[in-house]
């Protein structure tokens, strides 16, 4: 009798070990507070393989978001096993812009999780976005085979995509797209990217916003302007802020509008930001410079 006391007492104990575990790494994961960068061409040795481009996942409030992914599916994939993350567990995607460097994983992540919604800015290509009606205006002057479509409404009138089976999700102006969590569109007036939209993810965290951003080609400082009419309070900014090729000067004002003028509590930057912009960043922020290479994880506040 005693025996079997003992067995149903073990049996019991292993049920509830079995029940328990589950739970425990559920809250593991809904707990993380962090920003992992998965993909970029410096940070310091390991078995990651570094390569121009950006992707990072957020975890925070008990969501994960991808943004960007990166320049090489396969890269991208290496680097996800390595460091043990599972792109099949999404709640979104963010791609920030149009190019190779942010989209080209696209490939490797609609493989494991083709279903996942993914907030793309508005483009004219490359994310099925509805084309302008007013290219189909109509001369009635013309003869029948001059109209576009025999004079009749398109049955299909979106841009062509290289990856068909994506679940896009425009955006063009802020979205909240989970509680405290932001997609502000930003434009960009610089040559050679001349009126391109650019996405950001803008997270509500208790010492103020944390900002995500892929390249920052409108300006970096005019996203922070943009997610300041969400909250005045700017904690971190990570990401690429697209100071390559950029006069000294410059970018000495640029890493003073984030300090003295939108007083940025720390900066973590990436990708494009350029070794002379880490350098003048390290320079200004001291103390509050994260260092964002490849294999970092940024912490963010939570509460």
């Amino acid at each position: 009798m005693d025996k079997l006391a003992r067995s149903c007492a073990v049996a019991v104990l292993l049920l509830l070990s079995l029940a328990l575990t589950p739970t425990r790494v559920a809250t593991a994961a809904s707990s993380a507070s962090r920003v992992t960068v998965l993909y970029d061409a410096f940070g310091n040795p390991s078995k990651l393989v570094k390569d121009w481009g950006y992707a990072a996942l957020i975890e925070y409030g008990g969501k994960r978001i991808l943004f960007d992914t990166g320049n090489d599916a396969g890269i991208l994939e290496h680097n996800v096993r390595q460091l043990g993350i599972d792109l099949r567990h999404l709640d979104a995607v963010v791609i920030s812009h149009r190019h190779g460097d942010h989209t080209t994983g696209l490939a490797y992540l609609l493989k494991v999780n083709p279903s996942v919604v993914i907030y793309v800015p508005q483009e004219g290509a490359f994310f099925k976005a509805r084309l302008p009606l007013s290219f189909l205006e109509r001369d009635p002057s013309l003869p029948a085979d001059l109209h576009y479509y025999e004079g009749k409404p398109p049955q299909r009138w979106v841009s062509g995509t290289p990856w068909e089976q994506a679940n896009f999700q425009i955006v063009s102006q802020t979205t909240e797209v989970f509680h405290g969590f932001f997609l502000i569109s930003t434009q960009s007036h610089k040559p050679g990217t001349q009126e391109m939209n650019e996405i950001s993810l803008v997270i509500r965290t208790p010492r103020g916003l944390a900002v995500i951003v892929g390249c920052s080609h409108p300006g970096v400082e005019n996203i922070l302007q943009q997610a300041t009419k969400i909250d005045p309070h700017l904690y971190t900014v990570t990401g690429g802020f697209h100071l390559v090729l950029t006069p000294r000067e410059e970018v000495e004002r640029v890493a003073r509008t984030l300090h003295e003028d939108l007083k940025v509590e720390r900066v973590a930057p990436s990708h494009c930001t350029s070794e002379l912009g880490f350098a003048v960043f390290l320079a200004t922020f001291k103390e509050r410079f994260d260092h964002a290479g490849l294999g970092a994880v940024i912490p963010l506040p939570s509460g």
